[in-house]
């Protein structure tokens, strides 16, 4: 409804009909020497003055415009089309909320629709859910799926040591308290010590693909072993990867979740980010989230309804197997749209560009004097260089060189002193990265 202003003649009716005469009436009960002081304030500004100054303090911050940027490890500087933030700028999306009325939101409703529509073609899964907080909570209600899966029975979770490391706190975290053993993250478990920890305990095994470090590992015959003792296998992915290399779905997955943010969000300072959580139809009833469904309506048209999903995850909290329910709807929204402008030859595009970029940095960094690449494993488009010195020495000369360098790999693997996790995306012109490795260079 457009907001129309009152006319005098509104506000005297208004004023009569509660007794007083002016405004300046309804503020009797405060004493006189308070009621109107004299603010001291500076002259004022007109608005092109005014957005000036605000514009000078808001160039007081550094931003990721400013420099060139080689960190990943979960949030990717990404290109994301301009239509992206027109479209989401709408009214009926900025605002929508819960669409409990289906009659009311069948745009919010389809939206959703197409969103898991296309996550679920990307993944090579069944069904979708509508999103949850981040790729971290995802993985922690992979858990509670997974433990539900196997009516609290089998109370081991296994999970790799290749998954982001705030993943795995989260997910500690998440289930603290319960009848859960979380193994396998502590130490440096490669793939053959993780299927040697399968039992008839075990209620999943997660493993992230391509892994924290960037790496493909051979997961041909994973899932074959996990299922042969009755759990199921989570797969952590990068989406922009799955449009290169083959789908979770076709490697054996049962749960695949994992960060949204790369699918046209922009990095915003760490959020809000998108969480995306995919599976096999046989555990789609138990997931947290909306899950939309494309049906017909009493007169034989298209329409679209939250469907296959139990009631208590809203209304009977303690019956519920998760408590999680509002999701990142607007980010979702987001992703759509990328997917949607991008098509699958152009994901592609993307995912071929920041492969080569990623390869093409990696051989002249491991062709510098003190630096190694590790390239005992195909990567994607990170990879890890061991450096002549500590990582937080390397990166101090890079942002004084106006770079952003990487993840210092020390702080969550103890063995991995001295180095660093880097990064390479469309976005990374090759004058950025020949200037990233002369800067390595002289450092």
């Amino acid at each position: 409804m457009s907001y129309i202003p009152h006319t005098d003649l509104e506000r005297q009716q208004m004023l009569a009909a509660i007794g007083v005469t002016t405004i300046e009436d309804l503020f009797e009960a405060v004493p006189s020497s308070h009621r109107f002081p004299r603010l001291n304030l500076p002259a004022p500004l007109s608005e092109m003055e005014v957005s000036s100054e605000l514009q000078a303090f808001a160039e007081a911050n550094e931003h990721a415009g400013e420099f060139a940027i080689f960190r990943g490890a979960g949030a990717y500087h990404h290109f994301s089309p301009s239509a992206i933030n027109h479209l989401l700028l709408r009214g009926e999306f900025y605002t929508a909320y819960t669409p409990y009325q289906p009659e009311l939101s069948q745009g919010t409703l389809q939206a959703t629709f197409e969103y898991q529509s296309m996550l679920c073609a990307l993944t090579g899964m069944d069904a979708a859910n509508a999103s949850h907080y981040d790729g971290a909570t995802s993985l922690a209600e992979a858990v509670t799926v997974a433990y539900e899966v196997g009516r609290g029975k089998r109370k081991k979770v296994i999970l790799s040591p290749g998954i982001h490391p705030m993943y795995r706190e989260v997910t500690r975290t998440y289930h603290q308290g319960r009848d859960i053993k979380i193994v396998g993250d502590k130490g440096r478990a490669d793939l053959s010590d993780l299927i040697d920890m399968l039992d008839e305990n075990t209620a999943m095994l997660a493993i992230q693909y391509p892994n924290y470090f960037g790496q493909i590992e051979d997961l041909a015959k994973l899932a074959e072993k996990v299922h042969e003792v009755g759990a199921l296998l989570v797969m952590v992915v990068n989406p922009t990867a799955l449009a290169l290399f083959k789908s979770p779905g076709e490697l054996g997955a049962d749960i695949v979740v994992g960060e949204g943010q790369p699918l046209g969000i922009p990095l915003s300072f760490g959020g809000p980010y998108l969480g995306f959580f995919a599976c096999r139809t046989e555990y789609v009833r138990k997931i947290a989230g909306r899950i939309v469904g494309e049906t017909v309506d009493t007169q034989g048209r298209k329409a679209y309804v939250m469907t296959l999903r139990p009631r208590e995850q809203d209304i009977r909290r303690d019956k519920a197997s998760s408590n999680i329910c509002t999701n990142q709807g607007l980010m979702a929204l987001a992703a759509c749209i990328y997917l949607s402008l991008m098509g699958k030859h152009g994901l592609r595009k993307v995912a071929e560009l920041c492969y080569h970029k990623a390869h093409y940095a990696a051989a002249q960094i491991d062709a510098l004097p003190g630096y190694s690449v590790d390239m005992s494993k195909p990567f994607f488009h990170e990879f890890v260089v061991k450096c002549p010195k500590p990582v937080s020495e390397v990166n101090q000369a890079l942002i004084e060189r106006g770079i952003i360098g990487g993840v210092d790999l020390g702080a969550d693997y103890p063995g991995m002193t001295d180095h660093m996790l880097l990064a390479v995306t469309e976005v990374n012109s090759k004058d950025e990265i020949d200037a990233l490795v002369e800067a390595l260079k002289q450092v």
